[in-house]
């Protein structure tokens, strides 16, 4: 046997006994559906291998302690007069019914050298399941039912909590989809958001309407709903106010620069002489030659185009139901617009590439004020969705 062979032979066998071992120390620990999931893996690749003999004493003594184990819960449960065991004695029937169905595929299931099949109790647990099912969905309807008369913004979300939970187990079960919504609009937070324009410039209504379309910040979710137009009946927890105080935006300049750059460059080759004016030969008889370096020089006569706007706002946040103004963020928001163009004398290889690629052959016209303002909107909503997500309505 090869050095490579024999190692492999040893790695598989030490996987194998560490399977084994992983599947018995969780039959100990109690943890029985742990070890029935490795040994069904197992068993499942190849139950007559020879590797996978010891798992199936191993799955039939974790298979009926763990089936001992539920069917002695659900006793202790079925004389508990507490509501609050319904759910585990229907958790606990699905269990014992998902385990069997894990273990049918594999039957039948014989060690090699014993005489008969491992065994395995199998019942029919379709009457139980519905059973506890029915007991558990009209306690959990009747519960929320109960419990929405009064409950709180944060009890509410327990509430629809407990519906979805009662919808995914029984679907469509009498009224929990109407219930669900019911517990859904009393656990969110409404909040009505508006613009306010308190400068002394005119806000251009592109901008004004994205701000108040709070969809596109991406910060609206299950508990928390923005809106910018008042829906009827609808009792509004808060009052969300962007107030802008002020609008400016600069004179457009032109700032002239001249710059000039130099730069040494490889201009071909010159040879080397010795003292006695002969070209110098390398080892190999070769002519030796040198770079030649030449300094070239260019002049950029550079104009920058300008222009600056800022916006100044409030971000005000009030309870509806006390009328009192909660916290007040200030806003700050800037754009700049820059553009280079210019000439070049001289060289140009005498100036970066990434440098001649930035300028410009000639100006553009410079943005409006109303579209500066708009641009400068896109970094006002950056920094209002900032401030929301450190909100904590609750």
């Amino acid at each position: 046997m090869s050095r490579a062979t024999f190692a492999f032979v040893i790695f598989f066998l030490l996987v194998s006994c560490s399977g084994v071992k992983n599947t018995q120390t969780a039959i100990n620990q109690g943890d029985y559906d742990n070890a029935i999931d490795i040994a069904v893996d197992k068993l499942v690749s190849g139950k007559n291998l020879k590797r996978n003999q010891e798992y199936i004493p191993l799955l039939e003594q974790a298979y009926r302690k763990a089936n001992e184990q539920d069917k002695l819960l659900i006793k202790r449960w079925s004389i508990d007069p507490n509501p609050a065991v319904l759910e585990p004695i229907y958790e606990t029937y699905l269990r014992l019914d998902r385990r069997q169905n894990l273990i049918k595929p594999l039957l039948p299931l014989r060690e090699k050298g014993k005489s008969k099949n491992a065994q395995f109790e199998f019942a029919e647990y379709d009457v139980q399941i519905l059973d506890a099912r029915t007991a558990l969905s009209d306690h959990l309807l009747n519960k929320s039912l109960s419990a929405l008369r009064d409950a709180n913004t944060i009890e509410s979300r327990q509430i629809y909590d407990d519906l979805v939970y009662l919808d995914r187990i029984n679907p469509n079960f009498k009224n929990t989809l109407a219930l669900m919504q019911t517990a859904l609009e009393q656990g969110t937070h409404f909040i009505l958001v508006s613009v306010q324009n308190e400068s002394e410039v005119i806000l251009p209504e592109k901008l004004e309407d994205e701000l108040l379309n709070f969809s596109t910040y991406g910060i609206n979710h299950k508990w928390t709903q923005y809106h910018n137009n008042t829906v009827d009946n609808l009792d509004y927890d808060y009052e969300l106010d962007v107030i802008v105080s002020n609008i400016s935006v600069s004179p457009e300049q032109v700032l002239l620069k001249e710059l000039v750059k130099e730069k040494e460059i490889k201009d071909g080759f010159v040879y080397e002489y010795d003292a006695n004016g002969n070209v110098k030969k390398d080892s190999l008889g070769n002519d030796i030659k040198k770079d030649k370096l030449v300094t070239i020089k260019a002049t950029v006569l550079q104009n920058t185009q300008l222009k600056e706007s800022n916006v100044n706002a409030v971000v005000q946040l009030k309870d509806k139901r006390t009328l009192q103004i909660v916290d007040r963020f200030p806003v700050n928001s800037n754009f700049v617009f820059t553009y280079l163009y210019g000439s070049v004398y001289g060289d140009r290889r005498a100036l970066d590439a990434n440098y001649i690629e930035t300028l410009n052959p000639q100006a553009v016209p410079f943005p409006s004020d109303e579209q500066m303002v708009y641009e400068t909107g896109e970094d006002l909503k950056l920094n209002i969705k900032q401030i929301l997500m450190r909100i904590d309505y609750d």
